[in-house]
C-alpha cells in the first residue's frame, strides 16, 4: 500500500512539471517576440543619451539660450512619446518602418540641436 501510495505520488509531480514545462516552452516564444533586438534598444537608447548630453554640454557652455533648450527638450519629449506609443502598438517591438521614422526624427533633432548651439545667440 505504501508502494502504491509513492507511485500515485510520483504520477501526480510528474505530470506537474511536465504541465510546467509545457506551459514554459508555449510561453518562451511570446516572451521573446514581445522584446525589441539588442542593437536595437542600444541603437535607440544610444541616440536619446548624446543627444541629451549634446543639449546639456549647450546649456553648460552657454551655446544654447532657455528658449533653444526647452524648444529641443519638447521635441526629445515628443520624440519619445511616439516611441512609446508606437512599442504599445507592436507589444513592446518596433517594427522596421518604426526605427526607420524614429532615426528619420532624431536625425531632425541632431540638426536643431547643432543649428541652435551654432546660431550665435549664445548667451
Amino acid at each position: 500500500m505504501i508502494e502504491a501510495a509513492v507511485t500515485i505520488r510520483e504520477k501526480t509531480v510528474m505530470k506537474a512539471i511536465h504541465v510546467v514545462l509545457a506551459t514554459v516552452l508555449v510561453a518562451l516564444p511570446t516572451i521573446g517576440t514581445a522584446q525589441t533586438n539588442r542593437y536595437e534598444r542600444h541603437h535607440i537608447s544610444g541616440r536619446k543619451v548624446d543627444q541629451q548630453g549634446r543639449i546639456a554640454q549647450g546649456v553648460k557652455s552657454g551655446q544654447l539660450t532657455a528658449g533653444e533648450t526647452a524648444k529641443l527638450e519638447h521635441q526629445e519629449r515628443g520624440i519619445n512619446q511616439e516611441e512609446r506609443g508606437m512599442r504599445a502598438e507592436d507589444n513592446g517591438h518596433l517594427t522596421a518602418q518604426d526605427r526607420h521614422t524614429l532615426a528619420a526624427q532624431q536625425n531632425q533633432e541632431s540638426r536643431r540641436i547643432y543649428r541652435d548651439k551654432h546660431n550665435g545667440n549664445a548667451q
